[in-house]
């Protein structure tokens, strides 16, 4: 690179860029924190209406709900949940890979694999899979009615038993610097705190019957669950967008003194070598 100009221009080109990381990590810290206080805000609902199904479930031993009912496992469906865009570092590459190995064990199983696909970035690394259901573009501002369509497939789909198992796959947020690719079970439903809830039943007057009540509560659950892992992995990839983008400016950075080193010596030479020209020629005459 002994041209100055071609230098000069590089120069520029990598400051440019670094103005736009830049502009894009700020974008990402302001997005953060209002994504971390909608998931804030969701906890109390979720642990209120699953702790209200899992009394109702058991408070009433004559009817058995089937998505508290385990099954032998035949079909395995996985919800993935992934971002919409990329330069948010290896966030994608990581979940992907948990997932490939989730598979080929229950591959190894005999098990067939289903997938429901959120986000641009999975619908196009699965798309050789076979998908039963996929939404992009949801956004930065998701809400309960974009994934409506998407629930319903899945649910019918393990209503009738082609399904005997659901997972999902998302990014859970741990902290600003660590974010890990986690599988939670969605149906059948575990119920963890069965045995202390045996012992504080407690007896219900329903405005309908049981069964209808728990079947809205449970519908509702299931959707909740999914967009809570909706706005869990958004804030996830927030959060990797920062490091990615502080990354790459400071990056820039460093190429920016190394190009402005080889500049600042290429001009002295070039000076240089016009000096000796002009004594040359003095000498010359």
């Amino acid at each position: 690179m002994s041209n100055i100009k071609e230098i000069y221009s590089k120069i520029n080109s990598v400051q440019n860029t670094q103005k736009i990381t830049k502009a894009m990590e700020m974008v990402a810290a302001s997005k953060i924190r209002k994504i971390q206080e909608r998931i804030i805000n969701s906890n109390p609902y979720i642990k209120t209406i699953y702790r209200l199904i899992n009394n109702l479930a058991f408070s009433n031993l004559e009817y058995k709900n089937s998505y508290f009912i385990e099954r032998d496992i035949k079909n395995i469906g996985y919800l993935i949940i992934s971002t919409e865009r990329g330069l948010c570092g290896n966030l994608n590459i990581n979940l992907f890979k948990k997932i490939l190995t989730e598979i080929k064990i229950w591959k190894n199983k005999g098990a067939k694999i289903h997938l429901a696909l959120i986000g641009s970035k999975a619908v196009l690394f699965f798309n050789s899979f076979n998908i039963i259901a996929s939404i992009i573009k949801i956004g930065d501002n998701p809400s309960i009615s974009n994934i409506i369509k998407l629930t319903k497939i899945i649910l019918e789909e393990y209503n009738k038993k082609r399904l005997d198992k659901i997972y999902i796959i998302t990014n859970r947020f741990i902290n600003s610097i660590t974010q890990v690719p986690t599988i939670i079970q969605l149906l059948p439903i575990i119920n963890k705190d069965h045995i202390i809830l045996k012992n504080k039943f407690r007896d219900y007057l329903y405005e309908t019957d049981l069964k209808t009540l728990l079947n809205t509560l449970l519908y509702n659950y299931i959707k909740s669950q999914i967009y809570h892992n909706i706005i869990e992995n958004l804030v996830s990839e927030q959060a990797a967008r920062i490091i990615a983008m502080k990354s790459a400016s400071d990056n820039s950075g460093n190429l920016i003194k190394e190009l402005q080193l080889i500049y600042n010596k290429t001009r002295q030479a070039n000076i240089t070598q016009e000096l000796v020209e002009i004594v040359s020629g003095v000498t010359v005459v």
